[in-house]
């Protein structure tokens, strides 16, 4: 090679040769946006993908190890969609309802579900039972624990009662090592706690970034496809109460599922984000206790147990999915001695507060402008259709003028900003179940088609005629009487009551 440039990596290779020895692989440097799961070969500031500013980051990977396997022959083609063949395959029914309503109906078949929430929520609780009930009928269920030891999970599934033969435990963190489990045992569900904890040893980085996030999701995706077997993951959550890790996960898992609630609370909310399988505005109710999660089958009656005539307190009827669900709205308004008044929510969207109050202010002339406003939803329950406008601005008006409503009254309805009350959806079903709890009076917007049982429905135009029906200033009949429903009374107005 004489009167030839010969770089300094040809030279190394041709002295490999003449020893009889190959090249090892160079490690090559990557940097993936943990957002999208974009590949970038250089670091930058801002991701070439989605545009969001300090989202790479780095990782060294052997060539030829990143890209994924995919399932299938290489001789696989595409056929008319009339001719696939769609099994009937059953799902997996749980002893609990409030699991199978998130869930669609049950466990499907082969889907791969990701549960996220914040540390010491309950998560791995929620997943014990989940497996013991699973493994009810001889069923195996293989639960995967990457960060606890197996006397730890067996510690806590004794604390809870759960003592089946079928519940198999493996304390591994090695992907490989739980693929080739769950491609032997063949369980009827198998639960990886947690995603972060899973890495391939073949990838150069730590386990929890990236790229090994991605790269065990991706794994027991393959196989959950390929074996039918459902994969249940247990993903952490950033300080900002997102799944962590990039964005990629959630487009890859077949659902997404959140447990929500406050440690001093116990109540705890499971909701789907993402469900290809079901609907995502459903919700599953459980308390937390010594025993364990249990689930609520009532839950406008455990959240109204401790309910009582106060100023302030309205009760708002909201949907959760196709179940109305009565919630406990807590208003106080105090003078503030300072020039800058606060205004605090806690389990309605604080935006939706200042709505609230400018049009309080402004439509129905509710001086608040020197008054710190906090509202408050008992239970740790979140609410954020519009349909409790109504019920946050009576709430706060309550509290400012030291009124309470009447017992027995529900209120439910969106303000807009020009102080008019709209309709919300599904009305008839949130009368219902506020008749079926024993509510005799309603404050709703106009267009009622029908009246339960024993009910005086009161319907308003605007924010002011509701607040004078719900807190009349003198005697007398109020500007609209009610409407009673059958079996019900008519009345002069509230001051009947």
């Amino acid at each position: 090679m004489t009167g030839q440039n010969v770089t300094l990596a040809e030279l190394e290779k041709l002295a490999l040769a003449d020893r009889g020895q190959s090249p090892m692989p160079r490690s090559t440097v990557t940097f993936v946006c943990r957002e999208c799961g974009g590949d970038s070969i250089r670091w930058s500031g801002r991701c070439p993908h989605c545009q969001a500013w300090n989202t790479l980051e780095e990782f060294q990977v052997a060539p030829g190890r990143r890209e994924l396997r995919r399932p299938g022959p290489a001789s696989s083609r595409p056929i008319p969609i009339a001719e696939v063949e769609v099994e009937a395959a059953p799902r997996l029914v749980l002893e609990w309802q409030e699991l199978n309503r998130v869930l669609g109906g049950g466990i499907v078949p082969g889907s791969l579900v990701l549960l996220g929430g914040e540390p010491g929520v309950g998560k791995s609780t929620l997943l014990m039972h989940l497996a013991a009930q699973a493994s009810d009928g001889g069923r195996r269920v293989l639960y995967v624990s990457g960060e606890e030891s197996a006397q730890q999970v067996a510690m806590r599934a004794r604390r809870l009662g759960i003592a089946s033969p079928h519940l198999l435990m493996l304390a591994e963190t090695d992907v490989e090592a739980v693929v080739t489990a769950i491609e032997r045992d063949r369980p009827a569900l198998a639960i990886v706690d947690s995603i972060q904890t899973v890495y391939d040893p073949a990838l150069e980085a730590a386990a929890g970034t990236v790229s090994q996030v991605r790269e065990a999701a991706g794994r027991l995706m393959r196989l959950a496809k390929e074996t039918a077997v459902p994969v249940f993951l247990v993903g952490h959550v950033t300080k900002e109460g997102a799944i962590a890790g990039p964005r990629v996960l959630e487009h890859v898992v077949d659902a997404v599922l959140y447990l929500e609630g406050e440690r001093s609370h116990e109540f705890r909310i499971l909701r789907a984000a993402k469900n290809r399988f079901g609907s995502t505005e459903e919700i599953g109710v459980f308390t937390m206790g010594d025993a364990g999660l249990e689930e609520v089958r009532d839950p406008s009656a455990a959240l109204l147990a401790d309910l009582r005539s106060l100023p302030g307190t309205v009760v708002l009827a909201t949907m959760e999915g196709t179940r109305p669900l009565l919630v406990e709205l807590q208003g106080l308004v105090s003078p503030t001695p300072f020039g800058l008044p606060r205004r605090s929510a806690n389990g309605v969207d604080p935006n939706r507060l200042h709505m609230i109050v400018a049009v309080l202010e402004k439509r129905a002339a509710v001086p608040l402008a020197g008054a710190d406003v906090f509202v408050n939803v008992a239970g740790g329950v979140r609410v954020g259709e519009p349909a409790a406008d109504l019920g946050l601005a009576m709430a706060i008006a309550g509290s400012l003028r030291d009124r309470s409503l009447p017992p027995g009254t529900v209120v439910v309805g969106e303000v807009g900003l020009g102080g008019e009350v709209r309709r919300v959806g599904r009305l008839d079903r949130r009368l219902q179940e506020a008749a079926r709890r024993g509510f005799t009076r309603a404050i709703v917007p106009q267009g009622v088609a029908a009246c339960p049982d024993g009910m005086e429905v009161s319907e308003v135009r605007d924010l002011v005629e509701a607040l004078e029906l719900g807190f009349p200033r003198s005697e007398g009949p109020s500007p609209r009487s009610p409407r009673p429903g059958k079996g019900g009374t008519p009345t002069d107005g509230p001051a009947a009551s």
